[in-house]
């Protein structure tokens, strides 16, 4: 994690590595609410500023996207790379999608937008498997 933070120009602190291990190379989409808990557990008297300041630190350097995929809370995704999303209906998860999994088509018809992000969010239900 040390090693990481520097190269996106990050100084390391306490606190910074305490939520980098929360949220970076893990599969999950979490708030900053669940975020905070997390580091509470490691480090008791982490701010709930510290944490949310963190997060948008990361987001700014490129180590996190924050997108509104859940019903109005904002949710951190350590995967940066372009890919699309599936939310389970059922336990609210969220799963990563590969970008190459679907096809999209017809962006070229959209030319009175300036589109700088594409991605698909499917719901549904996951089968077991």
């Amino acid at each position: 994690m040390l090693a990481t933070l520097r190269q996106h120009g990050i100084q390391p602190t306490p606190q910074r590595l305490a939520v980098a291990k929360v949220v970076l190379g893990r599969d999950r989409h979490p708030s900053a609410e669940e975020v905070w808990a997390k580091v509470r557990r490691r480090c008791p008297t982490v701010s709930r500023a510290t944490v949310y300041n963190t997060l948008n630190l990361f987001v700014d350097k490129g180590l996190l996207t924050m997108q509104v995929l859940r019903e109005g809370t904002a949710v951190f995704d350590a995967e940066v790379r372009p890919h699309h999303h599936f939310i389970d209906e059922r336990t609210g998860r969220i799963y990563d999608v590969p970008w190459d999994a679907l096809q999209v088509q017809g962006q070229e018809s959209l030319n009175h937008y300036d589109v700088r992000e594409l991605q698909v969010v499917l719901r549904g239900r996951r089968r077991k498997e």
